[in-house]
């Protein structure tokens, strides 16, 4: 029975120590496991064990071994909130700079081989949609929920601004298309609401 409560001890910090390195609360990991955070709290005080296949589920979402979960590690550091923020900000801005970085060279590529071309600066244009698609990645990545929809909103609308200017400058007005957007955009918005709610739903029903 001892070593039953060891082992849940260990357990308990590796779940612990994971989850703050993924920089989840104890809620945010319960909802992703289906569970209440009352057992996220009781497994990781070292009160019980979680199933295989809950271990299993873990290990999965912290991209580790079930070795890793039921060994004893030795304390790893585990940087503060403000520090992995910015570092995230650094890696999305980079990211979206290298989307800035693309435009520009194709914009003097085609100055360089194909100068007599007079609408080379469209590569900027569409520079915008793509860095509103790197962000929404990165956005559903991190969880971050109300830049998710203000980056789908900015990629509905600059996707259809650049079909739009593009079929302009060849001599098509076709300003029709931006009525697909409404429900797009009311799509998307209900989307990013139900999704919410569902998730509040599921957490008072574990209650």
């Amino acid at each position: 029975m001892e070593e039953q409560d060891q082992l849940a001890v260990v357990i308990g910090k590796n779940i612990m120590r994971l989850r703050k390195m993924a920089n989840m609360t104890q809620l945010d990991l319960a909802d992703k496991l289906n569970y209440s955070d009352k057992s996220i709290s009781k497994w990781e005080q070292g009160n019980g064990i979680p199933d295989v296949r809950i271990l299993v589920r873990l290990a999965e979402l912290f991209n580790v071994s079930v070795d890793d979960l039921v060994k004893e590690h030795p304390e790893k550091e585990v940087l503060p909130r403000n520090t992995k923020l910015l570092r995230r900000i650094i890696i999305l801005m980079l990211s979206v700079g290298l989307c800035w970085l693309i435009a520009v060279v194709g914009f003097v590529l085609f100055g360089i081989f194909a100068p007599n071309m007079p609408y080379a600066w469209l590569a900027f244009l569409f520079a915008v949609p793509a860095s509103a698609v790197v962000v929404l990645v990165f956005s559903c990545i991190w969880s971050w929920k109300w830049l998710r929809i203000v980056s789908l909103s900015v990629l509905i609308w600059t996707a259809l601004a650049v079909v739009y200017v593009t079929s302009y400058v060849y001599g098509h007005n076709i300003w029709l298309i931006f009525l697909i957007g409404v429900p797009l955009q009311v799509l998307a918005l209900f989307f990013f609401v139900w999704w919410k709610r569902a998730h509040i739903f599921r957490f008072f029903r574990r209650k």
